[in-house]
């Protein structure tokens, strides 16, 4: 006959839900920092993003340190159990995850009955019947941390297997709960505290980025956005202009290699005293395309004004009279100038193949190749 044992608490629940507050408080907190100095490019706020983090999982640690020694120092005690419940889930692996309810019978304490759950071999699984006897291990201060012991010495072994119990009445000490809604809600409430508190310290790096500075001087006109585009629209061809490119796009049955239009769809880009540099312009039968040199760059490029316009109709025409290309489809001409002088480059494609030809600056043809 045993004496069942009242169930103890499994977990000191305040310090539980202080350390879900205070958890979210440190996450929100890393997070925005990091985030936030990311985006403004402030150092200060990157290094409390990741130094906030490390730093409190060190004080958890060294916190808990003497608390996890002294579980360490306690010597499990080992009892028989009775099963009196068992529930397997379903599992991919070999290993399955099993709901035991045990009536558990120490030697020298009060019975107790506790739910616990345990990884259990799928081919060990029918040892573990209801109402057989089994062998257990627990930490006599926290009994819901019991464990069922699989290779038991053979003396346990034996008492095991010769032993008949009765099931122990009395309420069922379960493992530790989860802190449940309270606990999320807590943690939330951290979470957006510790948000609030990283935009509140350091709301002059995260939202004043860009104003005057704390010196009594005037502030500093704004610096120019990388990527401005402008587009305009006529009935004869469509303009757009970006930091990067510019495109001139013709109306139908309209060519570039008519009259002045091509050396006006560049000027048309082009226009402004800054007199922009292109890394390549690219020329096809209603299409100007102009890749701009970086800005501040002013060794890179060429001046997109001084191609040899009247000489552009001649190229396309000669390189159109490649043997084997036919009757010509579609032409394109490709300036650059990267490094070097400047090059031109004209592709026209025709029904039996294409040709290349190659020239200067000033239009003379250098080389010429393809043909079907």
């Amino acid at each position: 006959m045993t004496n069942p044992a009242s169930a103890p608490s499994p977990h000191r629940r305040p310090a539980g839900l202080a350390l879900g507050f205070l958890t979210g408080g440190v996450i929100g907190a890393s997070l925005t920092a990091f985030i936030g100095g990311c985006v403004v490019e402030r150092a200060p706020l990157v290094v409390t993003g990741l130094a906030l983090p490390a730093v409190y999982g060190l004080a958890y640690f060294l916190g808990t340190l003497p608390r996890r020694a002294r579980r360490a120092a306690v010597v499990p005690c080992t009892a028989l159990a009775r099963i009196e419940a068992r529930e397997a889930t379903k599992a991919e692996t070999s290993d399955v995850p099993v709901r035991f309810e045990l009536s558990v019978v120490p030697d020298d304490a009060p019975a107790f009955r506790v739910e616990m759950w345990q990884d259990v071999n799928q081919v060990e699984l029918p040892d573990y019947r209801p109402r057989g006897v089994v062998v257990v291990e627990y930490p006599p201060d926290r009994p819901w941390k019991t464990r069922i012991v699989e290779r038991p010495t053979p003396q346990w072994e034996e008492r095991a297997a010769g032993a008949e119990m009765d099931a122990v009445p009395g309420p069922v000490v379960k493992g530790e709960t989860p802190s449940g809604c309270a606990g999320g809600l807590l943690t939330l409430l951290g979470l957006l505290l510790g948000v609030a508190a990283v935009l509140l310290l350091f709301r002059a790096d995260l939202f004043d980025s860009d104003g005057g500075t704390n010196d009594g001087r005037a502030p500093s006109a704004p610096a120019p956005t990388p990527s401005v585009s402008v587009s305009v629209s006529s009935s004869w061809s469509t303009s757009t202009v970006t930091s990067a490119t510019g495109t001139v796009t013709l109306g139908s049955g309209q060519s570039m290699l008519d009259g002045n239009q091509l050396r006006e769809a560049v000027e048309s880009l082009t226009r402004g005293a800054d007199r922009r540099r292109a890394l390549t312009v690219v020329v096809q039968e209603r299409m100007l395309t102009v890749v701009f040199s970086p800005t501040g760059v002013r060794a890179a490029g060429f001046d997109p004004r001084s191609l040899p316009y009247d000489r552009v109709p001649d190229l396309v025409e000669e390189a159109g009279t490649t043997p084997g290309v036919g009757t010509a489809r579609s032409w394109q001409l490709i300036a650059d100038r990267v490094t070097g002088s400047l090059r031109l480059r004209v592709v026209v494609t025709g029904s039996g193949g294409s040709g290349t030809l190659e020239a200067d600056g000033r239009g003379t043809v250098l080389r010429r190749s393809g043909g079907s």
